[in-house]
């Protein structure tokens, strides 16, 4: 019987490729075309930042740093509520801890980031008015044996800062029972599942599949015919495959068939929206639409803060234990406390870590997750797009 099934799950493999294979072959006797962009009002519709209210008509933001400017907006959109008095004078203690950390080597940085992150998260859930608990919302513990950040985990508390920091990213913590009122991870999984250190960690970790794939110009396009609006973005031309097809495919990902698919793929999103608009002037029912669709792309999106648009989408056709299902923020703020509480009270196995085979990945998330948590938090609070200055817009 085994044998049987197997059979057919073979034939339904070769079906499914060779329709993949024909409709490749109609696109390449087609003339090449593109979608036209959907826009509201001048603003062409793209991948943002912010994953809550991005800001759609906005230039981009140019700088090296967002603390004066979210400082700023704070104080511009203060309605004088205690709240949000709070959430500027947090976000002026995160500005602090932030200064004192470029002070300190790696042994110690964990510490005064963990208490920048603290304090950059509670000046969102501030301003953003989500009520939460005073305490972290997190916990670590590392388990008998060698030390390994295989063997350290993160604990994900129902109550405290970072359960608030989820409440307001739409993902609660989902506790593993009564007894035990949390989740937990390996923070060798979660560093698995940050897309600004994967390539650290796939040095790392030669023999574990690579979980995100580097997409270009991912954008909302319309057919102004049917008035339907969906997702679409670019494939490297080395990454513009059968497999890499084959990966998204669960993801509701296909070939955009009217594109010049020869050097270089075009991928859309089965799924569409209506998008019912004169002049690029929605009402509120469409943008209502639109906000929800660019919601749901982009929690399958991550991105690494830099002078260009670094943009990935992560893998779930993955039968994995590895893979997370959580915004690299909460994953980003988890990992760092643990950090933290190493630096605190057991400095000598944080140096531990600091030495052995995965001392390159451990230092590039100290290095670069301070970067990349105060853009993605400064984007939520302000909904506005950051990219570092030097380049031409």
């Amino acid at each position: 019987m085994a044998d049987i099934v197997g059979r057919i799950q073979r034939v339904s493999d070769r079906v499914t490729d060779n329709a993949q294979e024909i409709r490749e072959i109609k696109c390449r006797l087609k003339p090449a075309k593109s979608r036209e962009p959907l826009k509201v009002g001048i603003w062409p519709v793209s991948a943002y930042h912010a994953l809550i209210e991005p800001i759609i008509k906005s230039k981009t933001i140019l700088t090296d740093s967002t603390w004066e400017f979210v400082e700023i907006f704070l104080k511009q959109n203060s309605n004088g509520s205690a709240r949000h008095k709070n959430a500027i004078f947090y976000w002026q203690q995160a500005r602090n801890f932030h200064k004192a950390t470029k002070s300190l080597d790696n042994n110690s940085k964990p510490l005064t980031t963990y208490y920048c992150f603290l304090n950059a998260t509670k000046a969102l859930l501030e301003i953003k008015n989500i009520a939460y608990d005073f305490s972290h919302g997190v916990s670590g513990r590392s388990e008998n044996g060698h030390n390994n950040i295989k063997n350290e985990y993160v604990r994900l508390k129902t109550k405290g800062v970072l359960a608030g920091l989820c409440t307001y990213l739409e993902e609660a913590v989902q506790p593993i029972s009564e007894d035990e009122p949390h989740e937990e991870y390996s923070r060798k999984d979660v560093f698995y599942n940050l897309a600004y250190i994967h390539r650290s960690y796939n040095v790392t970790y030669k023999n574990q599949t690579e979980l995100f794939i580097p997409i270009l110009n991912p954008m909302i396009v319309k057919d102004k015919i049917k008035n339907k609006a969906w997702a679409q973005f670019e494939l490297e031309p080395e990454h513009s495959t059968q497999a890499s097809l084959t990966k998204l495919r669960s993801l509701k990902y296909e070939l955009e068939v009217i594109s010049d698919n020869s050097t270089s793929y075009t991928i859309r999103h089965k799924r569409r929206f209506k998008w019912n608009v004169k002049r690029n002037n929605p009402d509120l029912g469409n943008i209502n639409r639109l906000n929800n669709y660019l919601k749901a792309r982009r929690k399958e999106l991550q991105y690494i803060y830099s002078a260009n648009e670094l943009w990935y989408i992560k893998r779930n056709d993955l039968q994995s234990s590895s893979v997370i299902d959580r915004n690299p923020l909460v994953l980003t703020y988890a990992a760092m406390h643990r950090l933290s509480e190493l630096a605190r009270y057991q400095p000598n196995i944080l140096q531990s870590h600091l030495e052995k085979d995965a001392s390159w990945l451990l230092n590039e998330f100290i290095d670069k997750s301070i970067v990349q948590f105060l853009d993605q938090v400064s984007s939520e609070i302000t909904g506005n797009q950051f990219r570092i200055t030097g380049f031409r817009s």
